[in-house]
């Protein structure tokens, strides 16, 4: 082939992978993560007018970002009834396919694994059914990331009362009781029954700063995170007007589940979670969110809650 001939036959072929590579399709952009949050949760994650916020978001924001990937939030509501639990609803919600990750889940070895149940229904959530209309799901396998917070009781009292700092420091006062709660069970078996006689036992729906607030009650036992969710929202009595003792930690962890097939997920999650806490971004988020950030203790993943360690003073 002649010198021109060449020159020819290099510009066609260079002509052809240029129109070529304009007229390929683009590669198909990504899908949005999924991510299931409780819609009142908060600081942790909840829903005002419309938008959804909290300590949360900022996590799953920033996976979404580790990713490539838009953030899809899907709020739910946990049903509070007794035979309802949280770990069957968020397993149902993954299995279904409406979401892929669920935060802010209690890291207790007995809700992950395996499932007890073979099907449930969904929690509520946008686009749901009516409850039952709403089918039942095929529960998978719950995997666990790395913890990200961990949690804390504390004494609530109104000001003005002595100090104490712990359970038995309270007998004599007219103590909140909430049935159905962690909190009002520790109250009830203190010191073998000591503080039952100035127990004032609630509901889990009743207002316990109002209660505080019109003096039927003296001091309450909450997470920290109720305190901080307390002086987000203002109202009530304010939190501000009580004294706080001394958080004990909890000994439960909260992290992000996923089904057992998203296991890469779960370890994009992890790599999020290691980085931010390192870096102190995961502080910042809390603080931004008016949570108070409680470091993760070990193990990760509890067996089960030592109500010795908490009922001790």
């Amino acid at each position: 082939m002649t010198r021109p001939g060449l020159v020819a036959a290099f510009l066609a072929l260079n002509g052809a992978w240029a129109q070529a590579q304009t007229t390929a399709p683009a590669a198909a952009p990504l899908s949005p993560l999924t991510v299931c949050v409780s819609e009142d949760n908060e600081p942790y994650s909840f829903v005002r007018k419309g938008q959804v916020g909290g300590f949360d978001v900022a996590l799953a924001g920033a996976v979404a970002r580790e990713l490539g990937r838009e953030l899809r939030l899907v709020p739910f509501e946990p049903e509070v009834e007794k035979e309802s639990m949280l770990t069957h609803e968020v397993n149902a919600l993954l299995s279904a396919g409406v979401c892929e990750l669920a935060s802010g889940f209690p890291l207790l070895k007995s809700d992950l694994g395996a499932p007890t149940r073979a099907r449930f229904k969904t929690a509520d959530h946008p686009g749901a059914a009516r409850k039952r209309d709403r089918p039942f799901v095929e529960l998978g396998t719950l995997i666990h990331s790395q913890p990200y917070q961990g949690t804390a009781l504390v004494v609530v009292q109104r000001s003005g009362l002595p100090p104490a700092q712990g359970l038995g420091g309270l007998k004599g006062r007219k103590i909140a009781a909430v049935a159905g709660t962690l909190e009002g069970t520790l109250i009830a078996m203190h010191g073998g029954g000591a503080l039952r006689d100035s127990m004032v036992t609630m509901g889990q729906r009743d207002d316990l700063w109002a209660a505080m607030k019109d003096g039927r009650i003296d001091a309450m036992l909450l997470p920290t995170a109720a305190v901080d969710a307390q002086r987000q929202r203002g109202g009530g009595a304010a939190a501000a007007d009580t004294q706080l003792g001394k958080p004990r930690p909890l000994g439960i962890n909260l992290g992000f589940v996923a089904l057992a097939p998203q296991a890469g997920l779960i370890a994009v999650v992890d790599r999020v979670i290691a980085r931010s806490l390192a870096s102190g971004e995961m502080q910042r988020w809390a603080s931004e969110a008016g949570l108070s950030f409680v470091p993760a203790t070990a193990p990760a993943v509890a067996s089960t809650l030592d109500l010795a360690t908490l009922l001790a003073d």
